[in-house]
């Protein structure tokens, strides 16, 4: 009996390997194609992702490339107004100078006068009352005594001309009456002849930067009694 287990043994064992290798390749093979199938399954996957994935990257570029083509294009109106900017500032310096010449004519007559001191007398001809009155600042003396002179004419009494020369702190006032003039300088009542002479004195002594210490009239150069 122990010899025929044995023998059974011999030859079943070999039949018994030859199932189990049978059985082993057979698993071996179906997960390889299990694992063929799973590999292709995460295939799709892995390319819908990477379909889905370029989407999102595509969008942000768009949006860069639009913002960069605004930010290339804003620039475009700001520099069409810089170049009619200059335009309209190279027009108005040419319309400034013919518009400013004569700005600076009056300014320049405004800064050839000077203020000096005018005394004129009151109407009771009691006292001299200072103030200040613009001349030409390359004639005051002649200035002043001019200004003197016009408040002095009236409708009956006129003077032509004048001269003034001033030497060694000494002026010499020269006046001639007009030809038509009714009255002359010696039918002057004692009044006016405090407001015509008290006044140019005055004036005259008055304003330092002169120099005049003492005033003289005449009358065609035949000094003048008072």
């Amino acid at each position: 009996m122990s010899n025929m287990m044995n023998i059974t043994r011999r030859y079943l064992l070999p039949f018994i390997v030859v199932a189990i290798a049978t059985t082993i390749s057979s698993c071996s093979s179906n997960p390889t194609s299990r694992q063929d199938t799973i590999s292709d399954a995460p295939t799709p996957t892995t390319t819908s992702n990477s379909a889905s994935s370029p989407s999102p990257s595509q969008s942000p570029s768009m949006a860069q490339l639009r913002a960069k083509s605004d930010a290339v294009e804003t620039p475009l109106p700001q520099a069409s107004p810089r170049e009619t900017t200059p335009a309209t500032k190279s027009s108005s310096p040419k319309k400034s100078p013919t518009a400013s010449a004569p700005a600076t004519t009056s300014q320049v007559d405004a800064g050839k006068t000077t203020n000096v001191t005018l005394y004129t007398s009151d109407a009771q001809c009691q006292q001299l009352i200072a103030q200040k009155v613009p001349v030409s600042a390359d004639e005051p003396v002649n200035g002043a005594v001019s200004k003197i002179l016009e408040q002095r004419d009236s409708g009956d009494f006129n003077l032509s001309s004048y001269r003034v020369n001033v030497k060694n702190g000494v002026a010499t006032v020269d006046l001639r009456v007009a030809p038509n003039s009714k009255r002359q300088l010696a039918s002057l009542s004692s009044c006016e002849q405090f407001a015509l002479f008290g006044s140019l004195r005055k004036t005259l002594t008055s304003n330092a930067q002169w120099k005049i210490k003492d005033v003289r009239f005449t009358e065609k150069g035949q000094e003048i009694v008072l």
